[in-house]
């Protein structure tokens, strides 16, 4: 088979290596997709940094691809060779399971994970379940669409489960890939609702004004009002205590994150039950994402001109890109790594 370029984690967790694989076969009910970009997620990150483990190593991760249909397996129906797609966390439910048939399969038991339960889209080429792609609209470039198929489909997810109204007060903690695209969905459909944003670094603050929030402050700091709904993106567990306390009475904070670190988990101990608990407020976390939320952001976007902020780099930059992430240095909106 020919031998085509991809950037892999050998062992968990190790930089990812730039090499040789096998360009892959696609199964019956697969296609065969040459890829063109693959935007960086945290939950990549997550992966090569071991607190989120492949189902077997090595293993390439990226699971916001965008590319070409090449070529269909004998059984792959409703696309042609050629056709522009996307490919997201969800590379595959049973359909079966009781939430697949309440149209929760982000939560099906045989959920199967794009970029970490199988390989993913940093490399020439990628393999994905026919029914597990996406049409890119035609007003999206590659570019503008990778971002979407997680930062964005998670951020509408997270979105719909804070249960605001228009004009209700919305707070967003984390200012990374997900959370520049959630103020911009949240401007468009709830245009009296004010968006708080907290975020640590003064570049973040200082992009999250630009994207039309209307303040923003450090983690600790007391946004002007409490809020109705925080939607918490970071990696750490100081913003979810900070985030209960700026809730008002009977609000919801919604938890955007595959994994949170260890390092802070002694924040939780913290809790003052009259400030951060009594106001019979919620938690709800975030798991996956379905494939309506992926066809709905993409379809949202096209509609309505919404854009991500990105900085494109060679797929030679993959470790570097993980990196910068790490540390949350330099970064406006989503990198796209070009294949």
């Amino acid at each position: 088979m020919i031998v085509r370029k991809a950037a892999a984690l050998a062992e968990n967790p190790a930089p990812l290596q730039l090499t040789d694989v096998q360009k892959p076969v696609p199964a019956d009910d697969e296609v065969l997709v040459r890829v063109s970009v693959c935007a960086v997620c945290r939950t990549d990150l997550d992966v090569a940094e071991g607190r989120v483990v492949a189902a077997r190593y090595p293993v390439i991760p990226g699971h916001q691809i965008v590319g070409r249909i090449e070529e269909l397996g004998r059984n792959a129906t409703g696309w042609r060779e050629g056709d522009r797609v996307g490919i997201a966390w969800i590379n595959w439910a049973d359909g079966q399971c009781p939430w697949c048939r309440t149209a929760r399969e982000n939560l099906c038991p045989a959920f199967r994970s794009t970029g970490c339960d199988v390989n993913g889209g940093y490399a020439e080429y990628v393999v994905a379940p026919a029914g597990f792609v996406y049409v890119i609209p035609n007003g999206l470039s590659d570019v503008e669409a990778a971002p979407l198929l997680c930062a964005g489909a998670i951020g509408w997810r997270s979105l719909r489960l804070t249960n605001i109204t228009d004009g209700q007060r919305l707070g967003l903690t984390g200012f990374g890939a997900s959370a520049h695209l959630v103020l911009q969905i949240a401007r468009r459909r709830f245009p009296s609702s004010p968006v708080s944003v907290f975020a640590r670094s003064s570049q973040e603050r200082e992009f999250a004004l630009e994207l039309g929030a209307s303040w923003a402050g450090d983690t600790a700091d007391d946004p002007p009002t409490p809020l109705d709904a925080i939607i918490d993106t970071t990696p750490a567990w100081k913003p979810v205590v900070e985030g209960l306390r700026h809730l008002a009475p009977g609000g919801r904070l919604v938890i955007n994150a595959i994994s949170k670190s260890t390092r802070d988990q002694n924040e939780l101990l913290r809790l003052n039950y009259a400030t951060d608990l009594w106001k019979e407020g919620e938690i709800k976390s975030v798991a996956n994402v379905t494939r309506a939320d992926v066809r709905e952001m993409l379809e949202n976007a096209a509609a309505t001109g919404l854009r991500p902020t990105t900085e494109v780099l060679p797929l030679t930059d993959a470790n570097s890109a993980l990196r910068r992430l790490s540390e949350g240095s330099r970064l406006r909106g989503s990198m796209v790594l070009q294949i």
